[in-house]
């Protein structure tokens, strides 16, 4: 009998299993577009949330803002010549 991670043990099994074997049968291609439109989306929910707290921000400063959420400090002065410590 297969034992599935907790966070799934309040899911019929059967259901994991055709889950699983849809995941295992997606070609990797397919996977690889699923991954960069995830990654898209999860970067225009940063945009967003960016210009819901920045509403008067340019575009400019809303790109730099969404950059600086997942970039190093460092590496976004030395790539840009912002510092997002620096903003408000």
């Amino acid at each position: 009998m297969v034992v599935h991670p907790e966070e799934f043990r309040d899911t019929d099994p059967r259901a994991i299993e055709a889950w699983i074997k849809l995941l295992r049968d997606t070609p990797p291609g397919d996977k690889l577009l699923q991954a960069l439109d995830l990654s898209a989306f999860a970067l225009q929910l940063c945009e967003a949330g960016v210009r819901s707290r920045h509403p008067q921000a340019s575009d400019r400063e809303v790109f730099l803002r969404v950059a600086a959420s997942h970039l190093p400090r460092d590496l976004m002065i030395r790539a840009y010549g912002w510092d997002p410590g620096a903003e408000s």
